[in-house]
């Protein structure tokens, strides 16, 4: 059998040891522990870029390269696109204790660790020698609990500035993650930013109207009170755990949290039901509403299919299809589709306009649940 780092080795079965937030917390707060602290930060580049820990390093590795150290044909210095960055990591590493985080990585049985980015920088780093470990909880803890040692910067959070690069060849259908932490259900080349395949930058700055008075845009969108006023938007539904309600208590706007991240372990849609009331609440006081995360592309889309669906009847594919019509960049992560495909067979929905032969249909198996689930051929935008 092949001696490789990366198989199914018995390290791998063992829990890798954690810090806690409260342990980072002390460390920052110290002053002189933070100096032998190096922080990795597992997120996508448009994630670490809208909000990260302070003094943290961004690896958003491509998939040809998580590939290749995957292999170990890759050492993690060579993935640091930031020269200052890379220095400090290479002077540091061997010497400091180094904590890697990602999103919302709790317990590392439950992390996919070997399909993981944090499980295969952390099992790398280890076996180099390095005090590796990985923040139990991952930003969004630390981040709910401490938000005074994270640097934000909501201009970076709309994907028209920054867009997202990860893309599955379905027909057109972009399903990956505004949060691509690496802990998401898809295999290694695909768990993180591609740098081959960019999305069309020529989304619209402003929130996209899907109805009427329903619009789906980010948190940028949720923070301007021009837009905001421009679309009679009186209602806001924050679909994230810690991003503010900017106007709560102005008594101009009414707000609905959904504290929800963009996780593979998240179940969005347990909130469907009051989310789609709090649509319609907006919609008799003949007022808009803005439903937004993040970047506006994963869980606020799955909130606005699922309204659509249910108060529309369409089926899982038509509201997806007419959602994307309008916002091409839309990606909802898999297990959130998957979500939405269950929500679909409890409402009892078909698509009547798919007419087409098997043959010329298109499928794939939900991380969730295992079962085949059907896909339009989109229009390619």
């Amino acid at each position: 059998m092949k001696n490789n780092i990366w198989g199914c080795s018995l390290a791998m079965a063992v829990a890798m040891p954690s810090k806690s937030v409260e342990w980072l917390q002390e460390e920052l707060e110290s002053g002189s522990g933070s100096q032998l602290l190096l922080l990795l930060d597992c997120r996508s580049h448009e994630l670490f870029e809208s909000s990260h820990i302070e003094t943290a390093i961004n690896l958003a590795i491509p998939s040809l390269m998580l590939r290749r150290l995957k292999k170990g044909n890759l050492p993690i210095r060579s993935i640091i696109p930031n020269n200052e960055d890379k220095e400090r990591f290479v002077k540091r590493c061997k010497t400091d204790t180094v904590l890697l985080y990602d999103e919302a990585t709790a317990e590392w049985q439950e992390s996919g660790a070997a399909s993981s980015v944090l499980g295969l920088l952390l099992q790398k780093l280890r076996d180099d020698g390095c005090k590796a470990y990985y923040l139990k909880g991952g930003f969004n803890k630390f981040q709910t609990e401490y938000p005074e040692h994270c640097e934000t910067n909501l201009d970076c959070s709309c994907p028209s500035s920054s867009p997202p690069a990860s893309v599955l060849g379905l027909g057109g259908l972009r399903i990956s993650s505004d949060c691509s932490d690496g802990e998401s259900d898809r295999e290694p080349s695909s768990a993180t930013e591609s740098e081959g395949s960019p999305i069309p930058n020529n989304q619209p700055a402003f929130p996209v109207q899907i109805l009427p008075y329903l619009y789906l845009g980010c948190a940028k969108d949720s923070t301007n009170l021009d837009v905001l006023g421009k679309y009679g938007i009186k209602y806001i539904l924050n679909v994230t755990p810690n991003l503010p309600n900017m106007f709560e208590h102005d008594g101009e706007f009414k707000y609905k949290q959904i504290p929800i991240s963009d996780h593979w372990s998240q179940n969005l849609s347990q909130f469907f039901p009051e989310a789609i009331t709090f649509i319609d609440e907006a919609r008799s006081k003949k007022c808009g509403i803005l439903v937004h995360c993040l970047a506006g592309i994963s869980r606020s889309v799955t909130v606005t299919v699922a309204y659509l669906m249910q108060k529309l009847n369409l089926s899982l594919n038509d509201a997806y299809d007419f959602v994307k019509r309008k916002k091409s960049n839309i990606s909802p992560n898999f297990n959130f589709m998957g979500q939405l495909l269950d929500f679909e067979r409890t409402l009892g929905l078909n698509s009547p306009c798919d007419n087409r032969s098997p043959a010329e249909q298109l499928y794939f198996t939900t991380p969730t649940n295992h079962h085949l689930f059907q896909l339009d051929t989109l229009e390619s935008t």
